[in-house]
């Protein structure tokens, strides 16, 4: 855009600045418009911590506000999407914890999923590379790609929670509400085979194939003229942006309500597997 056009604006954050900023959550590598976000731990595969739940609010933000993203792909490091570790995140019940901390993790957790559904107005395609809990943002992506081994379940009520943080909400919304209610009491799984006949997914792809196709149809994206990109994800994206507005915050309170009534720690906390039988919580 001409400079003299844009006299006295104040730019985004530059990507050179961000990348670095949450490189110890996020590898980011970006090429002719499209941006591919990868989750991890040290380089390998991501586990979850409470550090990185509080930037993700502002990685959505800074991603979402550089023109120079036009098309996002996230996926995760390794054979598996999100792991969890409950010895380092969940040391004592939040209950017990002092009224800023919980404060602080109820607005990480509703702002991380308000932004990333309201921050990101380019296409975004999620490739899920395995197994893990908190696939919201995956189902929360306009195009959603996996390997047979990938699973969608929502353990919450599995681990004595209400399912509040975005993935019942998600499921709900993709494949209805009695199936919702069975998988997300009975702690079922959800295969990515099952998940594409559901409805909840776009494909199942071998391994080697899932990182290379999520590229391709962002490169087929960006053949489109950038105002007919943003138009389009704007109206996919929409039923997502009024539920989130409407329904999330309630579904947010009542976990973090069960939470601060809750005088025990998850009881289950470490049984949770997938349904290949490999631990992911």
């Amino acid at each position: 855009m001409p400079s003299d056009q844009w006299a006295g604006q104040v730019p985004p954050a530059p990507f050179e600045e961000y990348s670095e900023k949450y490189a110890d959550f996020f590898r980011m590598r970006r090429a002719n418009g499209i941006i591919e976000l990868r989750l991890h731990t040290d380089d390998g595969p991501y586990v979850h911590n409470w550090a990185a739940h509080n930037a993700w609010n502002r990685v959505w933000q800074d991603v979402g506000n550089d023109p120079g993203n036009q098309v996002l792909i996230i996926t995760g490091t390794g054979d598996t999407w999100f792991q969890g570790d409950p010895e380092r995140t969940w040391g004592k019940p939040i209950a017990e914890e002092e009224p800023d901390y919980i404060f602080q993790q109820t607005y990480d957790g509703w702002k991380l999923v308000e932004s990333f559904v309201g921050n990101l107005d380019i296409p975004t395609i999620a490739a899920v590379n395995g197994p893990g809990i908190h696939t919201e943002f995956a189902l929360m992506c306009d195009v959603t790609l996996a390997v047979e081994s990938a699973d969608f379940m929502d353990p919450h009520f599995l681990a004595g929670s209400p399912p509040g943080d975005g993935q019942a909400l998600a499921l709900q919304a993709l494949m209805g509400p009695k199936r919702a209610a069975y998988y997300i009491y009975g702690g079922k799984s959800i295969p990515a085979k099952t998940a594409l006949e559901l409805g909840i997914i776009s494909d199942v792809l071998p391994r080697e194939q899932l990182l290379d196709r999520a590229w391709e149809l962002a490169e087929f994206i960006m053949k489109r003229p950038r105002f007919t990109r943003w138009a389009t994800h704007n109206i996919l994206s929409r039923p997502w942006k009024k539920l989130v507005a409407e329904d999330f915050g309630f579904h947010m309170s009542q976990q973090v309500l069960g939470a601060v009534a809750s005088q025990e720690l998850i009881p289950i906390r470490s049984l949770i597997e997938d349904a290949a039988g490999r631990r992911i919580w």
